[in-house]
C-alpha cells in the first residue's frame, strides 16, 4: 500500500506548485497561465505567510497534489474564514485519497487555529470536483460571487 503524507510546502516546493497551478488553470478552465507569473505569485505565498499558506500531499515521498489556504476576516464571526484554492492533482495519482487527505489535514488545522470555517469557489461547469467536495461535506453557500478581474480577462456571460 501507498503511504499518503501531507506536509506544509516549502520554497523547495515552488516550482512544482507552479506547475501545478498552470496545468489545472489549463484543465479546469482552459486558460494558459503567463508561468514567470504564476512562479512570482508562489513565491510570494511561500515567503510571507499572511498571503496564504500552500500544502503538499505525497504519495511515497513523490508530490501528487496541493493545496493552498488564504484568510478571509469575518467581522460577524470574530474569526478567519480559510478559503481553501489552487487544488490540484496529478492525474496519474487521482482516486487515491489525495484531495481527501489534504481536505481532512486543512479542515483540522482551521479548527485548530480557530478558524470560523472553510469556504471554497468553484468553476462552475467542473461537476466532478464539485460532486468531491460536497461528498466530503460541503455545501453551496448562499451567495453568489461576483469580480472584477485586472489580469484575467474573460466575456461576460
Amino acid at each position: 500500500m501507498r503511504m499518503l503524507n501531507v506536509r506544509p510546502a516549502t520554497p523547495e516546493d515552488a516550482r512544482i506548485i507552479a506547475r501545478f497551478n498552470c496545468e489545472m488553470a489549463r484543465e479546469s478552465e482552459s486558460i494558459e497561465l503567463p508561468a514567470a507569473r504564476i512562479a512570482a505569485g508562489v513565491s510570494a505565498v511561500l515567503e510571507n505567510p499572511t498571503r496564504g499558506r500552500y500544502w503538499i500531499c505525497e504519495i511515497d515521498g513523490i508530490p501528487a497534489g496541493q493545496m493552498m489556504v488564504t484568510y478571509e476576516w469575518s467581522d460577524w464571526r470574530n474569526a478567519d474564514f480559510w478559503w481553501i484554492q489552487s487544488v490540484y492533482t496529478d492525474p496519474k495519482y487521482r482516486n487515491r485519497g489525495v484531495y481527501k487527505s489534504l481536505h481532512a489535514h486543512v479542515l483540522g488545522a482551521a479548527r485548530a487555529a480557530g478558524a470560523c470555517g472553510v469556504r471554497l469557489y468553484v468553476e462552475k461547469e467542473n461537476r466532478r470536483a464539485r460532486a468531491v467536495y460536497e461528498h466530503l461535506g460541503m455545501h453551496a453557500a448562499p451567495y453568489e460571487m461576483l469580480e472584477i478581474d485586472f489580469v484575467i480577462h474573460r466575456k461576460p456571460e
